[in-house]
């Protein structure tokens, strides 16, 4: 058997899902990372790469701007490179390592970068479909500048449930910040944006059956 190494950044975002459903973490990828991603994100869509985002999956996919109003770009992690390609190996060693020790049973990956334009949002949803159940974990990692201020708005809230009592709670989308939260149990929503709000948003997936 090969060498198991512990992974302090992996526990805790084990640890934390397991006491609370949901995961804050800042430095899972390098700032040079974080920022060839901008960078990369930035240039797809200044070519025009990017569509308007819909809701549902591709058997019921349409688009609603009063839900949501994000643009995407969907990753192809056969033809990554750069950033995008280090991306992917820190998701695939961060995926063996929960199903080495968690026995979670993720399958594959999905990701896509995600620009919020001024003034749009994305109301109140839960990541999971009622022909799709595969979406394990939701993560998402922040690609704004450093100096992103609460007044730009664009918070991810969670809506938590505490001992019967629902709880609010906003995070703001500091450049490099990742959120890891469980698909299928946390409601979520983006709050109205002031300014540009930079993304790479995806989940890991068990197998479909």
């Amino acid at each position: 058997m090969d060498e198991f190494t512990l992974n302090p950044l992996y526990e805790k975002v084990i640890d934390d899902l397991s006491e609370q459903k949901y995961s804050i973490v800042d430095g899972f990828f390098t700032d040079t990372e974080v920022q060839g991603l901008r960078e990369g994100l930035l240039a797809k869509f200044e070519a025009e790469r990017f569509k308007k985002s819909a809701i549902g999956n591709q058997a019921n996919e349409q688009v609603q701007s009063a839900v949501r109003g994000d643009y995407i770009l969907w990753l192809d992690e056969a033809n990554a490179t750069g950033a995008e390609k280090d991306f992917f190996d820190t998701i695939q060693d961060f995926t063996q390592y929960l199903n080495r020790t968690c026995y979670m049973g993720i399958a594959k990956q999905e990701f896509h970068y995600a620009l919020y334009p001024e003034g749009t949002f994305y109301k109140r949803h839960l990541d999971t479909f009622q022909n799709d159940s595969s979406r394990k974990l939701s993560m998402v990692c922040y690609l704004n500048d450093e100096d992103w201020k609460p007044e730009y708005g664009g918070e991810l809230t969670l809506y938590l449930n505490e001992s019967g009592t629902e709880k609010a709670l906003d995070i703001y989308p500091v450049k490099g910040r990742v959120v890891v939260f469980e698909s299928q149990v946390l409601e979520h929503e983006v709050k109205p944006v002031k300014q540009k709000r930079l993304s790479i948003t995806g989940w890991l997936k068990t197998r479909s059956y």
